[in-house]
């Protein structure tokens, strides 16, 4: 039974949103967070009412009440449940969400090419056809 406040929806192939998703597990400690890789064969994105080219362009998550937050949403609830909240203040900051929120979509678009040059090393699993499934942008 999932008893969490927050479901994400995360691209495990993605070597960068794992390593977040990593940190994000390790403040976890009161299970405030749940957690479901997009990139897992049997996932379904039915289950949220969402295509997977949407669930690729941005991060999803839900609340127990159904409510689906993207992108930097996602984030800023994310963070916030994990008392990390002063890692995204700017999130919260009306006339920067505008910005934040093209910058975030430009960078979640090109998320594998990103993580190279970030130096984060690619996931093995994840080969041409496995990524381009999740990420039909997905490039090497």
């Amino acid at each position: 039974m999932n008893t969490s406040e927050l479901t994400l929806f995360y691209d495990g192939n993605c070597p960068f949103c794992s390593a977040e998703i990593a940190r994000l597990r390790k403040w976890n400690s009161a299970g405030k967070l749940a957690f479901v890789d997009i990139a897992e064969p049997d996932f379904n994105s039915a289950i949220l009412g969402v295509d997977m080219a949407a669930l690729n362009l941005e991060l999803h998550s839900q609340k127990p009440n159904g409510e689906i937050l993207v992108g930097i949403d996602s984030m800023l609830a994310a963070y916030t449940l994990v008392g990390k909240d002063l890692l995204v203040f700017p999130l919260r900051l009306k006339l920067l969400r505008p910005l934040l929120a093209y910058l975030y979509r430009k960078f979640a678009l090109n998320r594998y090419r990103m993580s190279r040059l970030l130096g984060y090393k690619t996931i093995p699993r994840c080969d041409e056809a496995v990524c381009k499934r999740v990420n039909p942008f997905f490039d090497r």
